[in-house]
């Protein structure tokens, strides 16, 4: 009598933990669709290769209002064509937006935004700043401390994929923000992404998506070489990466870098250019740095990659080092 009593006890027990479980759950969608409509307006600063479709994603399917800004005025007219609204400068968008998107090349860029007359000075408390570019990671724990202490906040989300990616919204996006935050933004994010991740706390995301291209570097020089070989040893290149996508070399990079990119020999401008890898090389050779690693495969491929910026290739898509191999 007594077993069947703690039994009776344990799944009274069992019940109410799922149920605190299923109540949780529940606190927390409910929260997600909250801060979700209290975010009103969205800013986007940065309307290049990558940015310009982003932004029009956010515009078409988030159903918020969303105010834009760049340099150049051909996007800004595009994007007023879908029915975003063009801000009159850097602070006239922060002060309007509740999240404000970045989407820059570089951490030089981001700080000039955070600087002047710029993020830092313009934000208020409740405010919220995801960061889509590859950036420092140092410098991305710094701004957010800042933000923290105003009261704002600071995500990083770097994003991966293609182009094709940012118009289709099929981007993978790496998301650097303490639960609360990321489960805010998220929704969000998913206007212009299928794949997103939250990576850990502040900075996360940053970690993963420069070691995400760490190895994507490395592993477009080793197909560059093979091709190489492979050429002058009287087999096709074509039919060589078709054949190690059959096989334990396969990958994404393969697929795409390698079949549409060093095979044809096509290494357009306004793509992911070398002098672009180049810095985001350098974030991954910091970190190995501060961690008292050396990284001796990263070191080589800068080495490949500062070749062919020497020879001309800066502003090419970076698998242009493939170009440069049999000249070496």
């Amino acid at each position: 009598m007594r077993s069947h009593c703690i039994w009776r006890h344990r799944d009274r027990s069992r019940n109410s933990l799922a149920e605190l479980r299923a109540s949780a759950t529940r606190q927390e969608t409910s929260k997600r669709r909250s801060d979700m409509t209290e975010y009103k307006t969205l800013g986007f600063i940065g309307l290049g290769v990558m940015g310009e479709p982003i932004c029009r994603n956010l515009v078409k399917k988030s159903g918020k209002r969303v105010i834009v800004f760049d340099l150049s005025i051909e996007p800004l007219q595009r994007l007023r064509g879908d029915g975003a609204e063009i801000a009159g400068s850097v602070a006239d968008v922060i002060k309007q937006s509740d999240v404000l998107f970045l989407c820059l090349p570089s951490a030089k860029h981001v700080r000039a935004v955070f600087e002047g007359d710029g993020i830092l000075k313009n934000i208020g408390s409740g405010q919220v700043v995801v960061d889509l570019g590859t950036s420092s990671v140092s410098q991305t724990r710094d701004f957010a401390g800042q933000l923290q202490a105003k009261g704002a906040a600071w995500a990083d989300a770097p994003i991966a994929r293609t182009r094709q990616a940012a118009q289709d919204g099929t981007l993978s996006v790496m998301v650097g923000a303490v639960p609360v935050l990321y489960a805010a933004i998220e929704p969000l994010i998913r206007c212009f992404a299928t794949d997103v991740t939250n990576c850990g706390d502040v900075g996360a995301g940053q970690v993963t998506k420069i070691l995400n291209n760490m190895v994507l570097f490395e592993t477009v020089n080793a197909l560059a070489e093979a091709v190489a070989v492979a050429k002058h040893n009287g087999v096709d290149p074509k039919l060589l990466l078709e054949t190690l996508s059959k096989g334990s070399a396969d990958s994404f990079a393969l697929r795409n870098h390698g079949m549409k990119a060093i095979v044809p020999g096509l290494f357009p401008e306004r793509a992911f250019s070398t002098e672009y890898a180049l810095k985001d090389l350098s974030y991954a050779l910091e970190l190995a740095a501060d961690a008292g690693i050396r990284i001796r495969g990263a070191e080589l491929i800068g080495t490949v990659l500062q070749e062919a910026i020497d020879k001309g290739s800066k502003d090419n898509y970076f698998p242009v080092i493939a170009k440069h191999i049999d000249r070496a």
